[in-house]
């Protein structure tokens, strides 16, 4: 099914998330249980679906697109991986319209994966929207491998650059880019203060946790 879907993402011009990143999309999903989620760039339903596939039955998929044309693409996807139409909730319109209207601290997981120049913006709100023990996830994190250049200076890529240092500057996120696909940004908000740099735990005698 995500074939079909693939196709017709080539069919729309639209950039689908590798097999790798999808997988991994669907594993991160699983893992932290995604009742409610919500992706920037709809394209035509690829992402969606591996979201779909790790989300409990009950879980809810809020996708955004300014293509009604994609959308209509995303809808055939959905439903032919199975998914009710009561699980999927597409709107159409910018994110930065759209995103500030959806509530704080209630999403378990948010993917970003639509204009690159508005990436940082998009991170602001994604992290307002995540709960503690949610999951921020940025696609095409390395930008057609630009972002590592530091020769290139283009809108895009210095927009990846400033997301990208936005999260790993960020105190309560526990970050990582995972170089799949066009570069997975993967940064988790969780549920207690993550502990500071160069501390770790360790169990000593009579089963007290101290720190060394």
């Amino acid at each position: 099914m995500v074939d079909r879907a693939r196709a017709r993402a080539r069919e729309l011009g639209c950039d689908a998330i590798t097999p790798g990143a999808g997988a991994l999309l669907g594993l991160l999903a699983a893992a932290v249980r995604a009742h409610a989620v919500v992706e920037v760039g709809t394209g035509a339903g690829v992402s969606g679906v591996y979201l779909l596939r790790g989300m409990p039955p009950d879980g809810i998929l809020t996708t955004i697109d300014l293509e009604m044309e994609h959308q209509r693409a995303a809808r055939e996807a959905f439903a032919e991986v199975g998914a009710r139409a009561n699980r999927t909730r597409v709107i159409c319109g910018r994110a930065l319209d759209v995103l500030p209207r959806l509530a704080d601290a209630a999403y378990d997981l948010v993917l970003l994966d639509a204009d690159p120049v508005q990436c940082e913006r998009h991170v602001e709100q994604g992290l307002r929207l995540l709960r503690p023990g949610g999951v921020l996830v940025v696609n095409q994190a390395l930008w057609h491998g630009r972002v590592a250049d530091p020769a290139q200076r283009d809108a895009a890529t210095t927009a990846m650059r400033e997301a990208a240092k936005r999260v790993r500057d960020d105190d309560r996120l526990v970050p990582a880019l995972v170089p799949v696909g066009g570069g997975l940004l993967v940064a988790a908000l969780p549920t207690s203060v993550p502990m500071p740099a160069g501390l770790s735990m360790g169990v000593q005698g009579g089963g007290e946790v101290r720190p060394r």
